[in-house]
């Protein structure tokens, strides 16, 4: 025991002091939150823009990842970067909403037509002019993430058309937007915490919910909601953004580095969130999930007109809503 516990001492000595040399290492250590855990595309993807960083500067400049929601929840990590008590956050763009009033209308339904229609517009002019706003509330924004689609998935039938949702309760967040989008499909929104959800559904409190497929897959949600349909109704870009503090003290050089490798991390995660895509679809099917694939969204789309109406009230943001929807 005596050798067992010299043997373990020795080994935390020496675990130490790879620590304390990598940290020596680098001039700077920038410490970046993300709510998701190890594996995750948004966090792995970081991770790959850390190495990079850490090549082109000659270990010069660090970037240490901190998963699982260990600096924070979402909200609380954009305002310690907004004041530089945190370098950089990965938040999904609706978490900025109170922030930045610009980013709420990437929330409305159907506001993007598919995935490649949401890269277009956040890769162009409009994503650049979306910084812009971010970068008057402190925040650099670095690279826009791939957060995949929010789907209808229920236990009673598939939804092929807006009629079948008539009179049906989904779960959806908290949230005015998802309630008056229920409304205006005909369906009744039931606000619930995602926990619940499950036995919602197992019970008959509910009929369905909506979500991604790693979420509909990893919740077990596709065991008690068998049909599944793509609509793809909300497409929320997740952005990784630095303090603009932290920004302010790298020289232009390292700036350049930084954002390269930031736009470089976009195609890792958008590959990775594909892949858990593809995965979780594949594990679902096997589980005798109905997937509907192939629906008509004009229906959708144009039942959204009030939601349109309610959330778009100013000239400037119907200006940008069309600016996205003719986006090519």
């Amino acid at each position: 025991m005596k050798l067992l516990n010299t043997t373990l001492a020795g080994l935390m000595v020496s675990a130490a002091m790879v620590s304390a040399a990598a940290a020596q290492e680098c001039e700077t250590t920038l410490r970046s939150s993300d709510t998701h855990p190890e594996g995750y595309p948004t966090v792995e993807a970081v991770k790959a823009m850390a190495e990079e960083v850490k090549e082109k500067t000659d270990g010069r400049i660090c970037i240490e990842v901190f998963p699982s929601s260990q600096l924070g929840e979402e909200k609380d990590t954009i305002e310690q970067t907004q004041f530089g008590v945190i370098d950089m956050v990965r938040a999904t763009l609706g978490t900025f909403n109170d922030i930045v009033p610009e980013t709420q209308l990437f929330s409305l339904p159907y506001l993007f037509r598919d995935q490649q229609h949401m890269y277009n517009v956040v890769d162009g002019p409009i994503g650049d002019e979306l910084a812009d706003a971010i970068a008057e509330h402190d925040l650099i924004t670095l690279a826009y993430y791939d957060a995949g689609s929010r789907s209808f998935y229920n236990s009673q039938k598939p939804i092929e058309s807006i009629d079948d949702l008539e009179g049906m309760k989904f779960r959806v967040m908290q949230n005015d937007v998802f309630v008056d989008m229920m409304d205006a499909l005909g369906a009744n929104a039931t606000p619930m915490p995602y926990g619940e959800v499950y036995s919602a559904i197992q019970t008959g409190v509910i009929d369905g919910a909506e979500n991604n497929y790693p979420s509909y897959d990893s919740s077990g949600h596709s065991e008690v909601a068998k049909y599944f349909t793509l609509d793809q109704h909300l497409m929320v870009p997740e952005i990784v953004a630095m303090s603009k503090s932290t920004w302010d003290g790298l020289s232009a050089e390292d700036q350049e580095i930084i954002r390269a490798a930031a736009e470089n991390s976009e195609t890792v995660e958008r590959e990775l969130w594909a892949e858990q895509e593809a995965a979780s679809k594949e594990a679902v099917i096997a589980g005798g999930s109905e997937i509907v694939e192939s629906i008509d969204k004009t229906p959708f789309i144009e039942a959204m007109a009030p939601v349109y109406e309610k959330y778009a009230t100013t000239p400037e943001a119907k200006e940008l809503i069309e600016r996205i929807q003719a986006t090519e």
